[in-house]
């Protein structure tokens, strides 16, 4: 019997929590495709939410945010640079042609020390609901 290898996935810590998710911030980052363009953000906790996240620069070139100074110091990054920036997909009843990124409030993590947060950026150029499919 061959034994599958173990996955050690790493521990995104999130400085604040979600908004509407207070009691939790402990998350993994989990491919959800196997080509890096799909991402579950899944909470440790037993009954905890599950996020569908993709990696914005990937579906939008042009997506490029100024992130606050106060997000790089709280996550203890040198450079905007180094971020790397997801943003949750919201996939409605209706079906996957449908789904949209929210491009307004990314979620930033320092690949470094798997320190994390949600931001709502100021600039109104980045919609809540940008459609998937153009």
């Amino acid at each position: 019997m061959t034994l599958a290898p173990v996955v050690t996935l790493p521990l995104l810590g999130m400085v604040s929590p979600l908004p509407g998710f207070p009691d939790f911030r402990d998350y993994v980052l989990v491919t959800a495709d196997g080509d890096g363009l799909l991402f579950w953000l899944q909470s440790l906790d037993a009954g905890g939410p599950r996020f569908l996240a993709i990696p914005p620069a990937r579906y939008f070139p042009d997506y490029a945010p100024s992130l606050p100074r106060q997000v790089l110091a709280d996550l203890d990054l040198d450079d905007a640079a180094d971020a790397q920036l997801f943003a949750l997909v919201t996939v409605p009843a209706e079906g996957v042609a449908g789904a949209t990124a929210n491009l307004r409030a990314p979620v930033v993590l320092n690949p470094a020390n798997w320190r994390a947060t949600q931001v709502v950026l100021p600039d109104s150029r980045h919609p809540i609901r940008r459609p998937l499919r153009r």
